[in-house]
């Protein structure tokens, strides 16, 4: 039985401990118990009001950023959207719709883009991330997946769903991956895993309990028009071939966390996660090689650089460099090492920096 029904205590304290490996940041956007209890029935006051437009922004915690065309656009706490139209030298705050926390962003091209987090959220632009609009919240996910366990006549599916009815919409998302501006995925927290074939009208949940039946907890996906990868919790790997429609769990390389995954332009695979841990897997395969990262800090940020190497930033800013088919990565020197959540490499090859204290600009980096 899943001990998040059973358990309540200990599923808290599991939690915990699963986000923990986000240093923390992801945490401080949940309720405590005694908040959930009081909200249940009632929409959540911050998915109803829109975020503060102010000059503090500039300098709140930032959790992801990405490209969109040669745009960057970067999300954070309270529902703060920044945007940067000269490769992070400047920003300028977005109007967005909700105070909710956001911890992932993604473009499929320069127009349309999603960003998501806390309570079930998930928001998206057709305006290169100017304006945003909610697309799903926590209670029409977990409506969405009772009516998805009902169909099914899972029972065991029906009762976690039902639970994520009754806990009210607490649940984060965590990555998001599009294949393109009409199909795309998102992960969280307790297996959330929703899918989208129209641009993110309507999202519908995934059957990948037989995958991850403890209900472990996504930090990581990559779609491509071939496959779906998701990493996770306890070093959860599983893989989809089919859109979604079923899943399979990868033998994997590493028993802790994975916190992120990227794709390179090769098709290669590279997961990340806990204490310097890092991993990579050919295209379209299960076997999975140790890189030598050389730091003992969690790797939580990553981007992908066009020769075909990438850069894993870990959380206390360490800027660590791989170039295509290397097994060790390579540290770069950094004037300020601070807390890093996302990263993303700038239209003039600059590498841009979320971090707890706004947004960071390397100015170059040595591609090989």
């Amino acid at each position: 039985m899943n001990d998040r029904l059973s358990h309540p205590g200990v599923a808290r304290r599991r939690a915990l401990a699963g986000l923990a490996g986000l240093a923390g940041w992801a945490v401080a956007g949940l309720l405590p118990a005694s908040a959930r209890a009081a909200q249940i029935g009632a929409v959540p006051a911050a998915l109803s009001r829109p975020a503060m437009m102010s000059p503090k922004a500039l300098g709140a915690a930032m959790l992801a950023v990405t490209r969109a065309g040669s745009r960057l656009v970067a999300v954070g706490e309270r529902g703060t959207v920044l945007l940067s139209d000269d490769h992070g030298q400047h920003w300028r705050q977005a109007a967005v719709p909700v105070q909710v926390t956001l911890t992932c962003v993604t473009f499929a091209d320069e127009r349309h883009g999603w960003a998501a987090g806390h309570l079930g959220t998930i928001l998206h632009s057709d305006d290169g991330g100017q304006t945003w609009r909610k697309q799903l919240d926590g209670i029409a996910a977990a409506a969405r997946m009772a009516e998805a366990a009902r169909a099914s006549g899972d029972a065991a599916a029906l009762a976690d769903a039902q639970a994520l009815v009754d806990e009210g919409p607490d649940k984060p998302f965590f990555d998001l991956s599009f294949i393109d501006a009409q199909r795309g995925f998102a992960a969280g927290a307790y297996g959330l895993l929703f899918a989208t074939a129209d641009g993110g009208k309507t999202w519908q949940p995934l059957p990948a309990r037989a995958a991850n039946p403890q209900g472990l907890h996504l930090y990581g996906l990559r779609a491509s028009a071939g496959q779906l990868v998701v990493a996770g919790e306890q070093g959860l790997l599983m893989r989809s071939v089919d859109n979604g429609a079923s899943f399979e769990a990868l033998p994997s390389p590493y028993k802790g966390s994975f916190l992120g995954l990227l794709q390179t332009p090769g098709g290669h695979l590279v997961a990340h996660g806990l204490r310097g841990s890092a991993y990579r897997a050919g295209p379209g395969e299960a076997r999975w090689e140790r890189l030598e990262s050389q730091t003992a800090a969690s790797l939580g940020a990553s981007a992908v650089l066009p020769n075909g190497g990438f850069v894993l930033v870990s959380q206390i800013g360490e800027v660590l460099i791989a170039p295509p088919d290397a097994a060790t990565l390579r540290r770069l020197p950094v004037r300020e090492a601070v807390p890093i959540a996302g990263a993303a490499l700038a239209a003039d090859g600059g590498l841009v920096l979320a971090s707890l204290r706004g947004m960071r600009r390397l100015a170059s980096l040595p591609i090989e």
